[in-house]
């Protein structure tokens, strides 16, 4: 009988709340790797499902990163526009 190493985590909750609520292109590769990660198991690719395990991983919190980032910016530029608006009492 052949021993098999416990299936890894593939991410997928993370990958799709990521595409939907941060950067998409991220997400969708994040996706991707997420939904190889089963089926390597199962076909018996246990480092590739391990390899596509930590790409879903790295790809889904590099999509909330940049949304994250995104967001931060938007904020600041908005900020930045709404000060400037005030001091010159055009607000």
């Amino acid at each position: 009988m052949e021993n098999k190493p416990k299936p890894p985590q593939n991410y997928l909750a993370l990958s799709i709340i990521s595409t939907l609520f941060c950067c998409q292109i991220f997400g969708i590769i994040s996706i991707i790797y997420a939904a190889q990660v089963n089926s390597k198991y199962i076909a018996g690719d246990y480092i590739g499902a391990e390899s596509a395990s930590n790409n879903a991983k790295i790809w889904g919190f590099l999509s909330v990163g940049i949304g994250l980032l995104t967001i931060l910016v938007i904020f600041i530029i908005y900020g930045a526009v709404i000060f400037a608006a005030i001091s010159n009492g055009e607000f």
